[in-house]
């Protein structure tokens, strides 16, 4: 594809999501290249369940993903990682302000979707601890993640 032809591509795409999220109440963090980067949770509420809406906001972008693959010519798969945790978020600098979050738990998250599986969800065992109660998970996998070593993971 040309470079017009994959930004033309990835607007349609990134704009279904920015509609789901946008329903619900999920925060579009930035797009870095071909990557979405969402959080929600962010906040310290007793009632908070971030994971459990950010599990059901990837249902929906998986099926975002099959109903624009019924129109397009380019079949895309998409792998998605979440993790829950602690973080810090705001603005930094002086010039072209942007919200953005950082910390250990953004880090694990963005390993979740590097060593994901194409069309699968990809949670950390903080995630799972929360939603477990809500959601059927596959057995763990144990997978070196770098700058932790082993971790227990879990697909969706």
């Amino acid at each position: 594809m040309s470079a017009k032809e994959v930004v033309t591509m990835l607007n349609k795409m990134f704009s279904m999501f920015d509609e789901r999220a946008k329903r619900e109440g999920i925060e579009k963090i930035k797009t870095i290249g071909d990557a979405y980067m969402a959080a929600t949770g962010l906040t310290q509420e007793g009632n908070n369940d971030g994971a459990a809406k950010m599990i059901r906001f990837a249902r929906g972008l998986l099926e975002d993903v099959r109903t624009f693959n019924e129109s397009s010519n380019a079949k895309l798969l998409i792998r998605l990682g979440i993790n829950s945790g602690p973080l810090v978020a705001g603005v930094i600098g002086k010039t072209k302000f942007i919200y953005d979050i950082w910390g250990d738990t953004v880090n694990v998250a963005s390993r979740m979707e590097s060593t994901g599986i194409p069309m699968k969800i990809h949670v950390t065992e903080n995630t799972k601890a929360q939603t477990s109660s809500l959601f059927q998970y596959s057995e763990h996998s144990e997978i070196d993640v770098k700058g932790k070593g082993m971790m227990k993971t879990y697909f969706l």
